[in-house]
């Protein structure tokens, strides 16, 4: 199965860190939703990262359920986080894998209602037993992918280190035009620095993430923006050099380019970030029912098939597989041996790389 090097790459990972960290959660006051296969209660409102579905799957599925998916965005997982927190109600949102388990931490996932999606026999095996969350209690896996750099190899040329040199040594940046951009994501840019020292992403020692810090803040007079919307188009565009950014994405906006031999995705030698994204209904859903619903539509095997060759994600549905275009196959199986790390939830250091990303773009 094509998934299966990369996807236990990630279990190696997320095993050593996130299994004690999951698994003791106080999800006292998560209640069950008694919903039954199709069924809907109301309109879907919906919280996902940007260009991440294909909306026409979107307008089919309010035309077969006769219901109004309203879509909104975010640009990390922390953001999303924080709406949660502060009571925002949503239907369905797509956290990251270690989120799932800060998240079942903090109670705010409603449980499955497994009788209401009974696609879920075709999730791949190994995706059936995640570490952040190892019944499947409250998560079902969405799409995975790598977060890299693309570059445009006219302004950079093409004998270039695939580093992450290419966003934070200033010697090289300042030969760029447009200069570069960083996600503004705390675990991916702060990770992302860290590895460039010759850290884990997930180090929590706080000298290392000033270290981190500093370095940013080193290279900021390059740095044109902190994005993580439209760095795939200002890539492409020539606005900037270099951009921080999703595989999918990426490979996308590169197709789509009208000199895509120009551009390029690298994973940077020093490692990069593996993960793997997740349907989740939040507690306070207005519409549980729709919500799994949805949840078992996007896992049905065309639909699914559908939504990888979209946005050129990796797929997690094995039945999806023989619907699948061979490009995005042979993408992921490509990386499925790169240098690549699990972000993992850190408990109460995480506060720590939303400060130090602040300060370093302050």
């Amino acid at each position: 199965m094509r998934h299966s090097r990369l996807w236990r790459l990630a279990l190696l990972v997320l095993a050593i860190a996130l299994v004690a960290a999951s698994c003791g959660g106080d999800d006292d006051d998560a209640v069950a939703a008694d919903c039954s296969a199709d069924q809907v209660d109301g309109d879907l409102n919906f919280y996902n990262w940007s260009e991440y579905i294909d909306p026409e799957l979107i307008t089919a599925f309010e035309e077969e359920y006769g219901v109004d998916v309203v879509e909104s965005f975010y640009e990390s997982n922390e953001a999303m986080l924080s709406q949660l927190q502060s009571g925002v109600s949503y239907d369905l949102v797509v956290p990251s894998d270690y989120m799932i388990g800060i998240m079942i931490t903090e109670g705010l996932l409603l449980p499955l209602d497994k009788d209401a999606i009974p696609n879920l026999e075709n999730l791949a095996e190994d995706f059936q037993a995640p570490p952040y969350d190892p019944n499947l209690e409250y998560s079902v896996a969405y799409q995975y992918g790598t977060t890299g750099l693309g570059v445009n190899l006219d302004l950079v040329g093409d004998a270039f280190t695939p580093s992450w040199a290419l966003v934070f040594d200033p010697a090289l940046t300042a030969n760029f035009a447009g200069g570069v951009s960083l996600l503004n994501d705390p675990r991916e840019t702060m990770g992302a620095a860290l590895e460039y020292l010759g850290y884990s992403l997930n180090d929590t020692t706080l000298d290392h993430l000033q270290e981190a810090t500093d370095l940013i803040k080193a290279a900021k007079a390059n740095i044109a923006t902190f994005d993580s919307d439209q760095y795939d188009e200002s890539l492409v565009n020539g606005e900037v050099a270099v951009a921080h950014g999703y595989s999918g994405n990426m490979i996308v906006a590169i197709g789509e380019a009208d000199n895509p031999d120009q551009f390029t995705y690298i994973l940077p030698e020093e490692g990069a970030t593996l993960w793997i994204d997740n349907m989740a209904v939040p507690v306070g859903s207005q519409a549980p029912c729709t919500a799994f619903t949805f949840i078992n539509y996007l896992l049905d095997a065309e639909n699914g098939a559908t939504l990888t060759n979209w946005n050129y994600y990796g797929s997690p549905n094995a039945a999806s597989e023989p619907f699948l275009d061979q490009e995005v196959i042979d993408f992921y199986a490509e990386t499925a041996n790169a240098n690549t790390e699990v972000i993992t939830d850190t408990g109460s250091y995480e506060i720590n790389f939303t400060d130090k990303l602040a300060e370093a773009k302050s």
